[in-house]
């Protein structure tokens, strides 16, 4: 029996590039609604007091931090869930297949970081910034190698994934070290409590998600209440979901399917918009220049580059690592430059280590011009690059 055939909206949702797309339209609206007469609609709308309250528990925020700490905190959930498996049975299982993107990625997060502070030493109101160009956003990096088609091999982009992904568990790190407020040793206890729980119901084999989304809802309110941020919650809930059940079933890629799409086309673009406006009124060359956006910039288009390809270079020149077969220096050169696109996760780590409105600002410029420049550059190389099996 032959299956319907899909609609114009199942082919779009789809492709590898769609996610990227849909992300891109998002930052643009932003930057439309921002710079034109929505803006006070636009900035009304981020500012749409939302609390939630039952008895002495009170959770009242603007909408742009429920976005943030919220709607992140299933992002992160997600990501939690794709470093399980494939640390449990994917590219990272084995030290050999995660050696080469390991390598990669800590120089993809040193490099970046001490370009940045080469340009914002001498300002200690910008300091706290040092990890915003060490991101790489995923779901824009890999739409832009999606639209390379042959001239980017399968294998290139299985070692973007698996680069990102470490990067993503260096950001969860990072948030957790260096981006944590005032601690309410109360609600860490509790969170202590909620993650016992969950290691309990994974340990006596609990496979109904139901009861891991509950206390992982509980964690989040405790993590959130604690100071530490919120999304790390969703990091923990996701470890705690069992891959492979004794019926055979994977209730953790089960999970991963349905919140792909959802998190994809909804909470990214939604996170997107909110985040990425903005104001280009009397937007000068100097403010490119100022140290603060310079330092983001450059450390997303020469830090990551640099940090990234040299590092995998000098490991496989010190035979601590192999370089895949099929994949020419210059494609991993390449790749390297994709890596420096940080967008939603530079933005991210943006509004954790910044509450002055107006470094907010600056963030937002050198993220986006540097992701901008990053891609770009990328897709050049990439796209003008010989076919795999070219070894030089």
């Amino acid at each position: 029996m032959q299956s319907a055939p899909k609609t114009a909206l199942q082919e779009f949702l789809a492709r590898e590039t769609s996610a990227g797309i849909v992300l891109f339209i998002a930052a643009v609206l932003a930057m439309i609604a921002v710079n034109s007469a929505f803006s006070p609609l636009y900035l009304a709308f981020l500012n749409i007091p939302v609390a939630i309250q039952f008895g002495a528990l009170d959770i009242a925020k603007p909408l742009s931090l429920w976005i943030n700490d919220g709607l992140m905190a299933i992002f992160f959930f997600l990501v939690g869930l794709e470093v399980k498996r494939e640390i449990v049975e994917g590219q990272l299982s084995t030290m050999e297949q995660a050696s080469l993107p390991a390598v990669a990625a800590v120089g993809g997060m040193a490099v970046p970081a001490l370009v940045f502070l080469y340009f914002n030493w001498q300002m200690p109101e910008n300091v706290n910034g040092w990890a915003i160009p060490a991101a790489t956003d995923i779901a824009f990096a890999l739409g832009v190698l999606a639209l390379l088609g042959k001239h980017a091999p399968v294998s290139l982009k299985v070692l973007l994934l698996a680069i990102a992904i470490i990067d993503d568990i260096g950001a969860i790190i990072i948030i957790a070290l260096f981006y944590t407020a005032e601690v309410s040793n109360l609600a860490l206890l509790l969170a202590g409590g909620g993650t016992l729980i969950l290691i309990g119901m994974n340990r006596l084999g609990v496979v109904r998600v139901a009861p891991y989304i509950l206390v992982g809802t509980f964690l989040w309110i405790c993590v959130l209440k604690s100071g530490v941020h919120a999304t790390l919650a969703g990091v923990i809930a996701a470890l705690a979901i069992p891959l492979n059940a004794k019926d055979g079933s994977s209730p953790l890629k089960h999970l991963e399917h349905i919140l792909h799409p959802w998190t994809a086309f909804l909470i990214l673009p939604i996170f997107a918009f909110a985040n990425a406006g903005v104001s280009l009124a009397g937007l000068q060359i100097s403010d490119l220049m100022a140290p603060l956006a310079l330092g983001i910039a450059a450390g997303l288009v020469v830090g990551k580059q640099v940090g990234v390809f040299c590092s995998m270079w000098l490991a496989t020149k010190a035979g601590i690592v192999k370089r895949p077969p099929n994949i020419s220096w210059t494609q991993l050169y390449g790749l390297s430059c994709l890596t420096g696109i940080g967008f939603t996760m530079s933005l991210f780590i943006g509004n954790l280590a910044f509450d002055d409105a107006e470094q907010i600002e600056t963030v937002k410029l050198g993220v986006i011009s540097g992701s901008l420049i990053s891609g770009v550059l990328g897709f050049c190389i990439l796209r003008f690059t010989k076919s795999a099996g070219i070894t030089r």
